[in-house]
């Protein structure tokens, strides 16, 4: 196999930064583009025969990222090679550039967006009232609304957050857990309990929780209530039927927003065509006020293999 010279360093101190430790980041690059890679002379080069633009286009952006101070992870590699198969080189250097932090974490961590579709999200958890964000796990369509949420909470926007899921799961039978409803629904919640306790401590949130300003409870005790004033999520939504749907939506009270997330993949239902979310996004779609978003495999900020895994299965099952 014959290679050739694709990409120049500029110098030592941005080829060690780009590569990583041991290679790892070309390595990383290597796998995501499906293209052999190699280092030589402070040379990337790469199979005389195949279409390497999108490698010399990830190189470029963290090279001009490098020269401008930022510092990467491992996770903002695999974003960036994620984007650059979407975006514009601008467009990806100037979201590194002008990261928007959404709230701090209760250690003082910010929280941001991590890659262009999530800050598409966060602008329009700003502006609109629902949100349907549909997506594969790890795609941070929960994580980032708890954060929004909270972030709402401390500045008094909101009084109260509601996080809401249909009591159905994969294999699992509730009604040999223990317990009311709640009680058999909450380890299923953990998650959202671990996202609130990441931003705002366990003693402060178990404090609003016991208050109930942060209320997290099955979906069927949203029934009969009006929702002023609150941020609410419903998560899972893959599992409502069309009647929960329809009694959710219709839960909406003044200054309040309402977020739902969901798998369409991971439908636990009987019937995967009784779901209330595939419904209510076809019914919806042109509605004002309300946004659909839909993540796919490349918006997954997991370990690589997980992206791979999607894939996969999404293969096997269109075969």
């Amino acid at each position: 196999m014959s290679y050739q010279e694709i990409f120049k360093f500029e110098n030592p101190d941005i080829e060690r930064i780009i590569l990583g430790s041991m290679n790892h980041h070309i390595t990383l690059i290597s796998e995501e583009c499906h293209i052999p890679l190699l280092v030589s002379s402070s040379c990337v080069m790469a199979p005389s025969d195949c279409d390497y633009q999108i490698v010399v286009k990830i190189l470029g952006i963290l090279s001009n990222l490098v020269n401008k101070g930022v510092v990467f992870k491992e996770r903002d590699i695999l974003g960036i090679i994620k984007m650059a198969k979407r975006y514009e080189s601008e467009k990806i250097i100037d979201f590194f550039l002008n990261k928007t932090v959404i709230v701090n974490t209760s250690s003082g961590k910010a929280v941001y967006p991590k890659n262009l579709s999530q800050k598409h999200y966060f602008n329009v958890l700003k502006e609109k009232d629902i949100i349907f964000a549909v997506g594969s796990a790890g795609t941070g369509k929960t994580y980032l609304a708890v954060a929004f949420a909270v972030s709402q909470l401390k500045k008094n926007i909101i009084n109260k957050i509601i996080i809401t899921r249909p009591a159905v799961e994969a294999g699992e039978k509730l009604g040999f857990l223990p317990g009311d409803l709640k009680e058999k629904v909450d380890p299923y919640l953990v998650p959202i309990y671990d996202a609130i306790y990441e931003f705002l401590g366990k003693e402060s949130a178990d404090k609003l929780i016991e208050r109930g300003i942060i209320e997290i409870a099955p979906l069927a005790y949203m029934r009969g209530r009006t929702l002023d004033n609150a941020f609410i999520i419903l998560d899972e939504a893959q599992n409502t039927t069309r009647n929960q749907m329809k009694m959710f939506l219709t839960r909406l009270g003044f200054n309040s927003k309402m977020v739902i997330t969901g798998d369409v993949t991971q439908i636990d239902l009987p019937h995967k065509n009784m779901s209330g979310l595939i419904e209510a996004t076809k019914i919806l779609k042109d509605e004002k006020g309300i946004e659909i978003i839909a993540f796919d495999k490349d918006d997954v900020m997991r370990h690589p293999l997980v992206s791979r895994i999607i894939e996969k299965y999404e293969e096997f099952e269109n075969d």
